[in-house]
């Protein structure tokens, strides 16, 4: 039977075959896969998944059960995982920088590219933050426009850069060891050294003469017949032959050979030459502006730029020098047209592709020229506190303050900067930013090139020789006194419309004072005031100098003005209350026309729709609005910001016909008007009342005359009162500006800058001031006479010291020690009350001067001038006997001995005594006598005056010829006043050779001051050291003395010399001393001079650097909010004095008294280092006034319910809170300096809280 197979069915179970369903998505569709397994789906299957709670999985893990950690575990804790050795880790260096390059050699024809040279680089590892040259690579982009306080300053032009070889020999220099002096005698560490000093050896007795100094090789040489000659004639063989004997009475013992010896012996060596006059170099050139310049288009054949005007002659004179890349110093009156100067010098730098920066003295200026420049180039940019518009372009407009900020810290714009353009220079004058001008002039690198714009000023050429010497490099001083519009004067007496005709000429245009017109002015004000007298009687007074009477006066003289034709007006009046009074007086005065009111309306709705709803209906605003539709407008620093500029704006149209404005409107840009009124010629500088300096008249009276549409401008001052005197007129109107004076000054933000770079020193800075300028210009010309002298020191012969003549040096410094001792003490006498009331009439003195030489004399006169007082003496003489002063020989130079020097050995005529009247200084008086002689001083000064007559004196002559002399004098004798006052002088020198008795200070004039006393006791001691003194026993004590006076002469003028060109001559070397050691105190700088992280902090503050950096690092602002510390802040900056109120919260009166008490422990530190300020000086800046304004403004108040909380200006708010900004972007990049961001974050928001609104309205000359 057949088997049958049996065949192996698949089981029954779906799930047992071979196969796997997958479900594809949501849409239904199966997949089956040949792979056993359960069905499957591709979406996710139960709830959605969430993430666990991460703080509830932290607590469990870490804090409920903290075994869990790995750290607690014990079985790991001896576990280390060993580092994988790589040795050649440590050999990867960073790649140094390539010290070669390919140079391409190219044909100097065709350009055609003919090999490359490999060539050396220099300075390859420079970088912002080691290196002052240019030659390093550029700093991030981020800090290429502001750079960093931690940059270095470019290398400021006219210092010397060391290069690498300078700086190479500097460190041999220094490591050169002087094994004489430089030698250490105690080891580091050690207590006690070794003295390697030679032993001194006792010196031989004094008072005994050895025979080896009488016996020393003597040349006894020669004949009387040579003695005489040489001893008679100065001119002899070598031409310095005198007597040895200092007068001619007998030695009291000599024999033969002393004689001889000391005939021979008294050589005497020429005085010290002086040294030669060396030629010096000029760096200020006047360029003469009078001759015109024919060829200009010849020369410049392709301006830059190009006017629709031809330009005057000193405008081309500058021009020229502009092609040739020199600097020029511009001096003309205001609106002459400096600013084409500018112009030419911004179209240059867009030419040549560079840079210009434009600096002016105020930001309002800034803004204006922004306004004109960018109307004419395009490409300008703005740089100021709050503001930084096109920061790119190729002129900058900006502040001086921002341009010193970007020198110290390194900006590269400085890389690419050709012209810097100074406006207003003699702003240079302002005491407390002056300085800034003389730091950034000082600091420009050598290739920018600077232009500076001045009015006219009478020491031009001295400033220009300064900046020249300064940067090495002439400046061309371009000058004119013209003026395009000519200017007349007059005096306006008037005060009703009766009297509105009374306009008095008194400088016409040609410059011609006219005293008629003064004279009709007085006459004018002098019959009004009888007529007033008539009519309310003489008691009453003639002139208020209220608002009614300006109201009348000013309505006359408006009305009379508007007659001629002769508005708009500027009205300068030195009070911002009462340019606000006499506008608002002129309520019925309407000077404009319907269609002028439809355009000041529209062009005030178009300016303020910026500002929000609230602050266009401030008082303020109101006013003025009210006040332009009348065509009046009113300009100071109260003023609004916004509505300055508006006020600016219609007047430069032409729409504000009488403007009543303050000093500051004169520094704005060329908005001249028809006329000038001065409300009055005093004014207010800070102090004290004052009449008006010629240089600010000028400046404001310039603003009279418009170019091209008047012939003439007019100048008008008011007489309210009485008429002004008329030498303060001629003075004012006619007197010269005042010179460009320096206001330098050292400040701790420039010593910081400055002791942070190596390289650069503050004394350097000092040295090249303007105000050192007088004492160091010769410095050149003092380096070559201490050469000269050097040399011919060490050509002189060494004195002899030695044997009896080694106490000569101590013998000569006795000798000068005594003659100073005396001198300061006849100073104290002369200064004294007691020595004065001596010196009168009568008193016999010892005159010692360049004529007299100890000789007696009687006081006949004193002047009345306290400041210099002046003493006309007769004072004793020899009779002349040559008329020709030259004939009478070189005088012979003395050789003191102790009887010379002790007592006042004195002047004895040879002949025929004679006298002189001579009148003499109280330093010409050597000693005051007790003795005093009754004369007639008028009689003698008379006789004397009656001499010196011409022609008697040549009838006195010509009978001496004759007759010799004596007997015919006889026939015209002196008086008798004369010639008693002389016998009795005569016999007074005679009595007394060694000196009458004189004056003691202490006992008989009763000065007890402790110099005196002190001088008095010196001056005794050394008289008994030169009477003991043994060198002058030795026969060759004249000649050497001579020689080592010389010596010492010599070595005393290169001291001098040196001391000139030292540090040490520095004015303020003191003061920076002081500073130093303050900062060192503070902490600022270490012991080295390094300046340390608090002193970084400070080179970051614009002002108030000290008291800032020390209430950042006393944590007293980061505990505040941030209005708060914008409130405390507003002290530092605030311009008005005021109490701060006590309606502050209790954290601001608590930070208010932490900012004094900070700033009075500084104050007490510069004190105790020697400053001048003291403590309630330094305390006294701080204002506190607006605390309260800018707390609340900073919370949110708007500004229009600002106005009750103080009764300062609105302009000076708004000034305060722009400045207040400025000073926390300050502190908010000092806090990130330190690494403070909680304190850097709460300043960015103070900034932040106080920019909004109308204090921050953006200027509309940027719009």
């Amino acid at each position: 039977m057949m088997e049958t197979e049996r065949l192996v069915l698949p089981p029954p179970d779906p799930l047992d075959l071979p196969l796997r369903a997958v479900e594809l998505g949501c849409t239904g569709q199966w997949e089956l896969l040949n792979v056993p397994g359960a069905p499957e789906s591709t979406l996710p299957h139960g709830l959605p998944p969430c993430a666990p709670d991460l703080q509830q999985e932290a607590e469990k893990l870490f804090l409920s059960s903290p075994a869990w950690l790995p750290l607690h575990g014990v079985e790991y804790s001896a576990r280390k995982w060993q580092r994988k050795m790589d040795p050649w880790s440590l050999l990867v260096l960073l790649g140094a920088p390539v010290p070669s390059d390919l140079q391409a050699q190219r044909h100097p024809t065709t350009g055609q590219i003919l090999g490359y040279k490999e060539v050396l680089l220099e300075n390859t590892n420079l970088s912002a933050t080691t290196s002052l040259s240019l030659q390093r690579p550029p700093g991030p982009i981020s800090q290429s426009l502001w750079g960093n306080p931690t940059q270095y300053p470019f290398w400021p032009g006219g210092m010397d850069e060391p290069s690498i070889t300078d700086l190479s020999t500097r460190e041999e220099t220094e490591e050169e060891i002087d094994f004489e002096k430089d030698l250490l005698t105690i080891p580091p560490g050690f207590k006690k050294g070794v003295d390697f000093a030679p032993k001194d050896h006792p010196a031989p007795a004094l008072g005994l003469l050895s025979l080896s100094c009488l016996l020393e090789p003597l040349d006894l040489g020669g004949g009387d017949e040579d003695e005489n000659e040489a001893v008679g004639q100065p001119g002899g063989p070598k031409g310095n032959m005198v007597s040895a004997s200092p007068s001619p009475a007998p030695l009291a013992r000599a024999s033969s050979l002393e004689d001889l010896v000391l005939k021979e012996a008294s050589t005497v060596v020429s005085p010290p030459e002086a040294p030669k006059s060396i030629p010096q170099e000029q760096w200020a050139i006047p360029v003469d502006v009078t001759s015109p310049v024919g060829d200009f288009y010849r020369l410049i054949p392709q301006p830059a730029f190009q006017w629709a005007f031809e330009p005057d002659v000193f405008q081309k004179q500058a021009i020229l020098h502009l092609e040739r890349h020199d600097s020029v110093f511009v001096a003309a009156h205001t609106s002459a047209g400096k600013t084409v100067v500018a112009e030419y010098a911004i179209a240059l730098a867009q030419k040549h592709m560079t840079r210009t920066i434009y600096t002016s003295p105020i930001k309002a200026l800034s803004n204006q020229k922004f306004r004109d420049f960018r109307n004419t180039f395009g490409d300008v940019g703005l740089l100021t506190g709050d503001v930084q518009l096109h920061p790119e372009a190729s002129c900058l407009i900006m502040t001086t303050e921002i341009l010193r900020s970007m020198l110290y810290s390194g900006s590269d714009v400085i890389r690419d900067l050709e012209w810097v353009i100074f406006d207003e220079v003699h702003y240079i004058n302002d005491a407390e930013r002056g300085v800034v001008w003389e730091e950034v002039l000082i600091m420009l690198p050598d290739h920018v090139s600077i232009i500076l714009l001045s009015a006219t000023v009478p020491n031009a050429l001295e400033f220009a020789d300064w900046i020249g010497r300064l940067k090495r490099r002439q400046i061309y001083v371009i000058s004119t006194v013209a003026r395009p519009v000519p200017l007349e004067h007059y005096l306006f007496t008037g005060n009703s419309p009766k009297t509105q005709g009374e306009l008095f000429l008194l400088l016409d245009s040609r410059g011609a004072f006219h005293t008629k017109g003064y004279y009709a002015a007085v006459e004018a004000k002098k019959e009004r005031m009888s007529k007033h007298a008539q009519t309310f009687g003489a008691k009453q007074p003639t002139h208020q100098g209220g608002p009614g009477q300006d109201r009348g006066v000013y309505l006359s003289l408006l009305a009379s003005l508007r007659t001629r034709a002769q508005l708009p007006v500027v009205v300068f009046t030195f009070s911002r209350g009462r340019c606000d009074e006499q506008a608002s007086g002129l309520t019925s005065l309407d000077l404009t026309t319907s269609s002028e009111k439809s355009e000041i309306h529209l062009f005030l709705q178009r300016c303020l729709a910026r500002l929000r709803g609230s602050d266009r209906q401030l008082p303020q605003v109101l006013h003025m609005s009210e006040l332009l539709h009348r065509g009046l407008g009113v300009h100071h620093s109260g003023i609004l910001p916004i509505l300055k500029e508006i006020v600016e704006m219609l007047f430069s149209r032409g729409l504000v016909k009488v403007l009543f404005a303050t000093e500051t409107f004169a520094m704005g840009v060329n908005m001249p008007a028809r006329t000038v009124v001065f409300d009055s010629m005093r004014k207010h500088d800070g102090s004290t009342f004052r009449d008006l300096l010629p240089g600010e008249y000028v400046q404001m009276a310039g603003r009279a005359g418009r170019r091209g549409l008047d012939p003439t401008g007019t100048v008008i001052l008011l007489c309210k009162g009485r008429v002004p005197e008329m030498a303060d007129l001629h003075r004012m109107m006619m007197g010269k500006p005042s010179q460009l004076q320096s206001q330098f000054r050292l400040t701790y933000t420039m010593i910081l800058n400055l002791l942070r770079v190596d390289a650069l020193r503050v004394e350097d800075m000092m040295k090249r001031s303007f105000s050192e300028f007088p004492s160091r210009k010769d410095s050149k010309a003092h380096e070559q006479a201490l050469a000269q002298l050097t040399k011919k020191l060490s050509a002189l012969e060494e004195p002899d010291v030695t044997g009896q003549l080694i106490d000569l040096p101590e013998y000569y410094s006795w000798g000068e020690e005594l003659t100073e001792t005396r001198s300061l003490i006849q100073k104290h006498i002369i200064e004294s009350v007691n020595g004065l009331k001596s010196l009168s009439a009568g008193r016999v003195v010892v005159v010692k001067n360049q004529d007299h030489h100890n000789a007696l004399g009687v006081i006949l006169q004193v002047s009345s001038n306290s400041i210099s007082r002046v003493f006309t003496t007769l004072v004793l003489c020899d009779k002349p006997t040559s008329a020709d002063p030259q004939e009478k020989g070189l005088a012979t130079p003395d050789v003191p001995y102790p009887d010379d020097l002790v007592g006042f050995k004195l002047f004895l005529p040879d002949g025929p005594c004679d006298h002189t009247v001579a009148k003499l200084q109280p330093g010409d008086l050597a000693a005051i006598t007790t003795k005093v002689l009754r004369v007639n001083g008028e009689k003698i000064l008379e006789d004397f005056n009656k001499r010196q007559q011409p022609k008697f004196k040549s009838e006195m002559l010509g009978r001496d010829h004759v007759t010799g002399g004596q007997e015919e004098r006889g026939k015209d004798p002196p008086f008798a006043a004369v010639t008693t006052a002389v016998q009795e002088l005569l016999r007074l020198a005679q009595a007394h050779p060694a000196g009458p008795p004189t004056l003691d200070p202490v006992n008989d004039l009763q000065l007890k001051d402790v110099s005196v006393v002190e001088g008095g006791l010196r001056a005794r001691k050394l008289e008994e050291l030169i009477r003991g003194a043994q060198c002058v026993h030795s026969p060759r004590f004249p000649a050497q003395y001579l020689k080592l006076r010389e010596r010492m002469q010599i070595q005393k003028e290169m001291e001098r010399l040196r001391f000139l060109l030292s540090d040490q001559s520095l004015l303020l070397l003191p003061e920076y001393h002081q500073r130093v050691e303050v900062l060192r105190t503070l902490g600022y700088v270490d012991e080295a001079g390094t300046v340390k992280l608090a002193g970084r902090v400070a080179c970051a503050m614009s002002s108030h650097e000290l008291l800032l950096t020390e209430l950042m690092f006393d944590n007293a602002l980061s505990a505040l909010r941030p209005e708060e510390i914008a409130a405390l802040l507003s002290g530092l900056v605030c311009q008005s004095s005021g109490d701060s109120g006590d309606q502050l919260p209790s954290t601001l009166k608590q930070g208010v008294e932490r900012v004094r008490a900070v700033a009075k422990r500084i104050g007490e530190v510069q004190v105790a280092c020697g400053l001048n300020q003291t403590v309630e000086e330094f305390v006294g800046e701080l204002n506190f006034g607006l605390v309260e304004v800018v707390y609340e403004w900073a919370r949110g108040m708007p500004f229009s319910e600002l106005a009750g909380l103080s009764g300062t200006p609105e302009g000076l708010v708004v000034r305060c809170i722009q400045r207040l900004a400025e000073m926390c972007r300050s502190l908010r990049g000092a806090a990130r300096l330190v690494g403070e961001p909680v304190l850097g974050a709460k300043m960015e928001t103070a900034a932040t809280l106080l920019r909004r609104d109308i204090v921050f309205a953006a200027s509309l000359y940027t719009q």
